[in-house]
């Protein structure tokens, strides 16, 4: 019997604002102590009120607009209840009535729509580590801004689960609403996965997948668990619904228990904070400078960038916005890809981009012949180099000599000088006898006598002309 997978993927975003959802506190814990941002509102102390940060709330917008989602005017917070060491309070403030971002979808390079449920904000928990006699427990996670984005069961493989995730990651980047950095966690995801007799009009039993945190981990635990659930299905036991963890090193998932329902949770309306209302010139403020998103560039530059070059220069929202100021789009974009990502200080480079002017003068450069191609790379990457900042791209290629010489008649005196001497008499022989391939040992004598600086182009064409008089 043939089973079809389905997976539904739970995504948590942690929003990039400068201070917690619930208090004043720093929130970005990046390579801090641990229990280092944290005050009597996250530590659940006795009194202690939460206040909402109004950020969060404009950043939301933002995500709901880069999803293609219903902003819902009217939004209001609950209590989910649960006791965890991570979770001082014993309940994680969050919205599971009335969310602040309704239904949507987004699109995959394939053209593939998955659909958006809802998207909710809450506050995160704190972070375990477990030891072999003890664990260790870290508030600076508590109460970190996050929107959960809840996709509609519309995947059926681990490729498009894959493709969703890290579309995902790209439109909360471009939207500028997080760090996006999964090494640690701005960014992880629950997959719920499945599987039915082909045909079938019911679901199966799914078994979730928690806290992956990169789109490999992802495609690989989906794969893992289509094996497993094919394998006891076709042994005629049944799959148990729970939560399990993967592994990166094993390439497994295990067993961690059993999958809590909404009921579990006994969640109430959240009495200290009122309910969020947001007026339609509220949303319109905070979407008036919106960026374009992965496929508007994909839309605009489809045509003029090779697809596989695109997705790699997707990955960098503000070097596609570079992009989107230059004239040579297809020049630009393969130097952005063959050599500037190559390097070693790329992501370096990446804060820092050159001005538009800048690499249009290269690009003009290298239309007009005056730069080689690979002259042109070199000038292009010096244009990164902090010691010739601001110097630019035509005085980079002076200083370094790069600048050919498209003279043609100071490039037709050094061709005659070449021409007469007794060594290159033999070459020119040989081509008038038809041996083709010694035009390029006069192309290097040329090059060679001009200090580099001819245009091989020109060169050949003006060698070819005098050889056949």
């Amino acid at each position: 019997m043939k089973y079809i997978p389905t997976i539904g993927i739970e995504c948590h975003v942690q929003l990039s604002t400068k201070t917690k959802l619930f208090s004043e506190v720093d929130n970005d814990a990046r390579g801090k102590e641990p229990n280092s941002c944290v005050s009597p509102v996250d530590y659940a102390l006795p009194g202690m009120l939460p206040r909402l940060n109004g950020e969060a709330i404009k950043f939301a917008v933002r995500a709901g607009r880069a999803m293609n989602c219903e902003i819902n005017r009217s939004s209001r917070f609950d209590r989910k209840h649960y006791f965890y060491p991570d979770s001082p309070k014993g309940y994680q403030i969050t919205q599971f009535y009335h969310p602040i971002i309704g239904a949507g979808y987004v699109l995959l390079p394939s053209g593939t729509q998955i659909r958006i449920e809802h998207a909710h904000l809450e506050g995160d928990a704190g972070k375990l580590t477990h030891f072999d006699s003890y664990s260790l427990v870290d508030l600076n996670r508590v109460d970190t801004p996050l929107i959960e984005i809840v996709s509609q069961p519309d995947i059926h493989s681990a490729k498009d689960a894959h493709d969703y995730c890290k579309e995902l990651w790209r439109l909360m980047r471009y939207a500028g609403v997080t760090y996006g950095d999964l090494y640690n966690g701005n960014m992880r995801f629950d997959v719920n996965v499945s599987l039915a007799p082909e045909g079938s009009e019911k679901l199966g039993t799914r078994a979730e997948v928690k806290n992956l945190n990169s789109f490999r981990s992802v495609e690989r635990a989906v794969e893992y668990e289509i094996k497993r659930q094919t394998k006891i299905l076709e042994a005629g036991e049944k799959v148990v619904q729970e939560t399990r963890g993967w592994s990166d090193a094993t390439g497994e998932t295990t067993g961690q228990r059993s999958k809590e329902e909404a009921k579990d949770y006994r969640y109430m309306p959240e009495p200290d904070i009122p309910p969020i209302n947001l007026s339609a010139e509220f949303i319109e403020e905070q979407l008036k400078d919106f960026p374009l998103m992965p496929a508007d560039y994909r839309e605009k530059f489809g045509e003029i960038i090779a697809g596989d070059t695109l997705e790699v220069l997707l990955d960098y929202p503000e070097l596609m916005q570079k992009l989107d100021e230059v004239k040579n789009v297809k020049l630009m974009s393969n130097l952005f890809a063959s050599v500037l990502l190559a390097e070693e200080k790329s992501a370096e480079y990446l804060n820092d981009l050159p001005s538009a002017e800048d690499l249009n003068t290269l690009a003009e450069m290298n239309a007009a012949k005056e730069l080689s191609s690979t002259a042109t790379k070199e000038v292009f990457l010096r244009l990164f180099d902090p010691q010739m900042k601001g110097r630019g791209a035509r005085n980079i290629a002076k200083e370094l000599g790069l600048i050919q010489e498209n003279d043609l008649g100071a490039l037709e005196a050094i061709v005659d000088a070449v021409l007469a001497k007794p060594e290159t008499a033999k070459a020119q022989d040989d081509f008038r006898n038809g041996e083709e391939k010694v035009i390029g040992f006069l192309v290097g004598q040329v090059m060679k006598e001009s200090k580099g600086k001819a245009n091989p182009s020109a060169v050949q064409q003006i060698l070819r002309e005098k050889l056949t008089k």
